[in-house]
Formats: C-alpha cells, structure tokens, sequence
C-alpha cells in the first residue's frame, strides 16, 4: 500500500505516531476521449483565453473569484503556512457512539498504522476504544483539505474515516417534492413490513457485484478480440396500479409460491404468519417476467388488471 500521510494521533498528551493508507480503491473502467477519424487519444490543454498559448505548470498560481473576473491570488508558500501546522497531527476533540453518527456524514475510509516506536500506544488506544465501545472525534487535514474525521476500531487495526462539517451537509427541507406528513393504510403497511422481514438478511458484501463493470469488462474483451456482442435489452419497468395486490405478489414471489397456490395457501409459507388480507384471493395479475439474476431477493415489478367481482377467477398471460 502506498502512505498517503504521516503524522500522530494526539488525545489528551497521549501521541501516536502512525502512517495512512487508503482503505478504498475505485475500479471503474476509464474510457478515454479518442478523434474518431484518426483513433488517437485526446488530451486536456491548460490554455490562457487571453494570451492564446499553452501554460506550462510552473506557470500556473491559484486564485479565488470574489467578484465576476477579479481574483485574489496566493502564493504556494501562503498556502502551505496555512496548513503546515494541522497537516501533521490528528487531533482527538471528543469520544462518541458510532451509533450516534448518520452515515450522511462518512466520505473515505483510511487505515492507520503505527509509525516509528509507536506500537504501544497504538495498541493502547485501540484496546481501549475496543472495550468502551466508542469512537474518536478528530480533525484532520489532508492535501490542504481540513474536515472532521472518525477513529474507529476494525479488525485489528485503527481506521479513519473522514466526515463533512455539518455546515457542508445540505438540509432535507431543500429537497422538492417531499410528501406531506400524513397516515399510510394500515394494511398496505402490514403487508409491507412482512415483505421487508422476508427480505431482511445478514448483511454479506461478498455477494454484492459491480454487474455494469462486469459487462463492460466482457464488451471489451469481445471487441479485442474483434467478436460481436450483442446487449441484451432492459427490462420495461411498468406502473403498479393496484399497491396491495403488487405487494402480496411481491411477498409470493419472495416465497416461491405461485400466484394462485391452490386451496388451503393464504399466500404465505407453511408456518409462517400470513399477510394482512392474504385470507382473500388476490387481485387478477399479469405474469410477471422472469426473475433477474439478483436471485430469489429480486422483487418483481407487476401491473395488476382492474378488480372484478367475479367469485371466480382466471389468471391470464401477457
């Protein structure tokens, strides 16, 4: 791993040296802009509007616009006394449950590592933090940025992660479009808690995949191989108009059961408490089209037909 920061971790006059390494990587497939006449790769000019000539990099300064067109410009040296003093120190300010903190907050997530003699300490505040249960508070600043960060105890190691100032989190009340305060249907609800419970599952990362890269991992190796290759098309997602029978469909699919599981089925595994309003027979549906490779987890999308009140009914294909 390659050291992104060195410093110390400072609590009380407690210091502790360590090293930083990225605990993350993206892997994103990078596309690059090609002249499609001539196949050769396009690159980023760093070009003055005003003299018309290329700018080299030790002719470039940094500014900030307070005005439309008029900058303050600053020095390198400016700008590394502004950061040279809190660069090198990770500054506990408090002790938290992790519990208390909405991820809303959370950017990257960094290892630490002891630096130099500073195993014992390092050992030391990671066993303490382990048998109390909390989480530091900290200030850090990385590449000139300052934020807030969390310590935290994984595995064997102490990890960082850093977080946004409260100021840079935007309120919910400036989202558009929110409901209105107000109750749901009391079944509705019933039959979507049941759903959730069916859906609920330890979390495993392992077998969660990035499937767009994995395509695109295929398309490439195809095209080198000057083969055809053909996407197949997305499946159309359609309106659900009647939301308790798409729940309870949802809730059989999950199941495994059909949707018309015969005299003596609610709806609902054997065993299992059935689901508000399963006692009666669903809405007429439309058949639903195939489960994605999700697997059995994977909630399909279906169009109930309007309601008749027929004592009997025939489920009829799309």
């Amino acid at each position: 791993m390659h050291t992104v920061w060195k410093g110390a971790i400072s609590f009380g006059l407690v210091h502790v040296p360590v090293k930083m390494f990225s605990a993350t990587e993206d892997k994103d497939i990078s596309l690059r802009y090609i002249h499609k006449e001539c196949g050769s790769p396009l690159s980023y000019v760093r070009k003055c509007p005003v003299c018309d000539k290329e700018v080299a990099w030790e002719e470039i300064g940094k500014g900030y616009e307070y005005e439309k067109g008029k900058f303050v410009l600053f020095d390198k040296e400016e700008l590394d006394q502004l950061t040279e003093e809190s660069s090198k120190s990770i500054t506990i300010l408090d002790f938290v449950d992790l519990t208390e903190i909405d991820p809303i907050y959370f950017q990257k997530t960094y290892y630490l590592s002891p630096d130099q003699a500073g195993s014992n300490a390092y050992r030391l505040l990671m066993e303490a933090m382990r048998q109390t249960g909390k989480i530091g508070i900290a200030k850090i600043s990385i590449r000139s940025k300052s934020s807030l960060a969390a310590i935290r105890v994984l595995d064997e190691c102490l990890a960082i992660e850093t977080i946004f100032y409260p100021d840079e989190v935007r309120p919910v009340s400036q989202v558009p479009g929110l409901p209105e305060p107000g109750s749901v249907n009391d079944k509705e609800l019933d039959m979507a808690k049941l759903l959730i419970s069916q859906l609920s599952t330890p979390f495993e990362p392992a077998k969660y995949t990035d499937d767009y890269r994995q395509r695109m991992l295929d398309l490439i190796t195809h095209k080198i191989a000057g083969e055809e290759f053909h996407i197949a098309p997305a499946r159309q997602e359609n309106n659900v108009i009647d939301l308790m029978a798409a729940l309870q469909a949802s809730i059989e699919a999950v199941q495994h059961i059909p949707s018309d599981p015969g005299p003596g089925l609610t709806g609902a595994k054997k065993g299992k408490t059935p689901a508000a309003g399963a006692g009666r027979k669903p809405a007429k549906t439309a058949r639903s089209a195939p489960a994605s490779a999700a697997g059995p987890a994977a909630v399909p999308v279906i169009v109930p037909k309007p309601k008749r009140r027929s004592p009997k009914t025939k489920e009829t294909g799309s």
